[in-house]
């Protein structure tokens, strides 16, 4: 079922809201900076991708008057990094989220997880750019979503799995390629003025971000099973429904297609919590969904990429560690390629195989 048809796990996820992350997460103090992944261990050296977007996110929310200030607020403690997935939260690639930051709230009403805006093409806070545009266009994205499209999602709130269905059926699995899905949420405002509004109609990664919730939401309604996963740049992890602890092992970088860009920078290891995604089978357990993408990749992926699906799936359509030990074979993990140096930036696009022995420990605090 799950590999035949991934979006029925979505059924009930819609894109519900957009608030600030201190309206819907009070709790949480203004000096706490979501990031990627697992947590950073004490002492570990941050990349610079993820530094650059929490001096923005400093800056963005007040606490730095800029970037340099920023830096320093992080270095010298004055915010403090946390795992996003503790909290709810997903955000792409390197993107810190701060306070004052606006969230998609996707759920079925009773529940929700949310998700950080991802702003205009690169350079990009997701990216971990250290081009100021980056902020300026975070708060202009953020005003528009909070004073014209949460009023009418407040309304008419656009369901997900249809979207996704569609997308599906159009050539992309819903990660990498998401111009589909995009198009789709547009269709579904029905509000000219929205659909229109070029901060919507030319950002075409618009949509990840509330996909990613959307997987998130369907890990955290389940009563048991695999509840987070990602990297933060250096670790890559996951973590069990009711465990508070991560299991982690170093992050390698993707493998793919580097775009002409900086040719010669390295790539960061394996960094975003968009791996919720593929852990719902989409991105690279719905890879025979994209042509294009296996083209493109045809010299990098594993020889069995075709069956991995199948056998890393469980009947509801997730991750199963269980599955993953029994088959001996890690899941595909579509992640973009972030710069490793001082510039970091968008440096290609490809996926990333976490190893079979990650998900060991899960199956110690997953019920059988």
């Amino acid at each position: 079922m799950s590999a035949a048809d991934p979006s029925r796990i979505f059924a009930g996820a819609s894109l519900r809201d957009v608030r600030s992350r201190r309206e819907l997460l009070p709790a949480l103090g203004e000096d706490v900076l979501l990031h990627a992944g697992p947590p950073y261990a004490p002492g570990a050296r941050v990349p610079q991708a993820v530094l650059h977007a929490a001096a923005w996110a400093c800056v963005h929310d007040g606490l730095a008057k800029c970037f340099a200030e920023g830096l320093a607020a992080v270095a010298t403690g004055q915010v403090r990094l946390a795992p996003a997935q503790d909290h709810g939260v997903v955000t792409p690639l390197a993107q810190v989220v701060s306070a004052g930051m606006p969230l998609v709230v996707v759920g079925d009403g009773a529940t929700a997880c949310y998700a950080p805006l991802a702003e205009a093409p690169a350079p990009a806070l997701r990216f971990g750019s250290p081009d100021g545009q980056c902020v300026d266009n975070m708060r202009e994205l953020g005003a528009w979503a909070c004073d014209a499209l949460a009023p009418f999602l407040r309304g008419a709130p656009v369901a997900l799995g249809p979207i996704i269905a569609a997308a599906l059926a159009a050539g992309e699995e819903c990660h990498a390629l998401t111009a589909a899905a995009h198009a789709g949420l547009i269709a579904r405002l029905d509000d000219p003025a929205l659909r229109a509004d070029a901060r919507l109609a030319t950002n075409p990664g618009f949509v990840l971000t509330p996909l990613m919730a959307a997987a998130a939401w369907v890990l955290d309604s389940r009563e048991h099973g695999l509840a987070a996963i990602g990297g933060n740049g250096v670790r890559f992890g996951v973590r069990a429904r009711g465990a508070t602890r991560w299991h982690d092992v170093p992050a390698t970088a993707p493998v793919g297609t580097r775009f002409p860009v900086a040719p010669d920078d390295a790539v960061l290891g394996a960094i975003g919590d968009s791996a919720v995604l593929d852990a719902c089978g989409l991105g690279g357990q719905a890879l025979r969904r994209a042509p294009a993408l296996v083209s493109a990749w045809a010299d990098s992926l594993p020889a069995d990429w075709a069956e991995r699906a199948e056998a890393v799936l469980g009947a509801d359509g997730v991750l199963d560690p269980a599955r993953i030990l029994t088959h001996g074979k890690g899941p595909l993990i579509h992640l973009a390629m972030v710069g490793a140096g001082t510039a970091a930036g968008l440096l290609g696009r490809g996926f990333y195989v976490p190893p079979v022995s990650l998900f060991e420990p899960l199956i110690q605090e997953i019920p059988a």
